[in-house]
């Protein structure tokens, strides 16, 4: 049997979509990841993925595409030539997936199955709905399992990457702590000069540390570290990124695509996490965890990409030290 499963938009929503893919894998003779650009470098670090199609959908993104410019002709004239037999379709808990559904159902898919909370018509032959608080690698899985698709016997059921290579190179012999300042959204990243006090702070107390970022946050990365700090900033790629958080002490990072990645490898998170989105549903699963931030403050499920309080109360009123202790206690509770 033939799978496609669709999960469309950013990196760390694809990564929390692994265990809910392996499930699908685990019944099927071939399984196609159908994503979005943000999310095909996650998608390429995926276990039991065999194919990825690539297309940005109109609905998806804070930048996204004309109707005309997504080209759907061309999306659905290579869905109809794979044939699938089968579809699961990943949404957030915000999401629809019926525009994909309807997709799907032109291109002549088999049997479609999805979490929804509109009426679907004839566009599921699934309808799953969504347990209260159920984490998204959770409710992925629920709804994977909705449709026959359950973990093979073994699968612990948290995100896994496949394995990266060898970054000593890149970070150096010994322990360390990662600090990774950016985020996706501006509404979820902590200040330069919060992060950077956080640095100083993790060396004054004997920790070495790695700073991270993409390409294009060299400058953050260059501010942030300091001379203090080992400045990978646009030094890696999704593998390497991948292989330097496997070998962390512990990471701190905002809500970001790459704590889910530092949870996929299997390395505690100190999370920075403005509460635009619920910690409940996107908090880094698996692995130790320290929230901190104010998930009570005004902005707390807005979904806004930029802060809508004055001052960005719910991270700046998280100190340096604070960063400290967190890091301590996951150190403590590890050993």
């Amino acid at each position: 049997m033939k799978a496609l499963v669709v999960r469309l938009d950013s990196f760390g929503d694809v990564l929390l979509a692994g265990p809910a893919i392996r499930a699908v894998a685990a019944h099927c003779s071939r399984v196609t990841l159908l994503c979005g650009p943000r999310g095909e470098p996650a998608a390429r670090l995926l276990p039991r993925v065999d194919d990825i199609m690539v297309w940005q959908a109109p609905w998806e993104g804070a930048d996204p595409p004309t109707v005309e410019d997504a080209d759907v002709d061309a999306l659905l004239r290579r869905l109809r030539v794979e044939a699938f037999d089968t579809a699961l379709v990943l949404t957030s808990f915000h999401q629809s997936p019926l525009p994909t559904a309807l997709l799907l159902r032109l291109a002549g898919v088999g049997r479609i199955g999805a979490d929804s909370v509109d009426h679907p018509g004839r566009l599921l032959d699934v309808r799953h709905h969504r347990g209260p608080g159920r984490h998204e690698v959770e409710a992925a899985l629920d709804t994977a399992a909705a449709m026959g698709f359950r973990p093979p016997p073994g699968d612990d059921g948290r995100p896994r990457v496949l394995p990266p290579p060898d970054t000593v190179a890149l970070t150096g012999n010994g322990p360390y702590v990662v600090v990774h300042p950016g985020a996706s959204a501006p509404a979820r990243a902590w200040s330069p000069e919060r992060c950077a006090e956080a640095v100083s702070l993790l060396a004054e107390a004997g920790h070495r540390v790695v700073v991270t970022g993409g390409p294009d946050e060299t400058g953050l990365t260059r501010r942030v570290s300091a001379g203090t700090a080992v400045d990978l900033g646009g030094r890696t790629t999704p593998p390497t990124l991948a292989g330097v958080l496997s070998l962390a002490d512990v990471v701190v990072s905002g809500n970001t695509g790459p704590a889910h990645l530092a949870a996929a490898v299997g390395t505690p998170v100190v999370s920075l996490f403005a509460p635009v989105v619920p910690a409940e549903r996107w908090a880094p699963y698996g692995v130790p965890t320290v929230i901190l931030g104010d998930q009570r403050a005004p902005c707390a499920d807005s979904r806004a990409r930029e802060c809508p309080v004055p001052g960005h109360p719910c991270l700046e009123e998280v100190t340096g030290h604070d960063v400290v202790r967190a890091v301590q206690k996951l150190l403590k509770e590890g050993a």
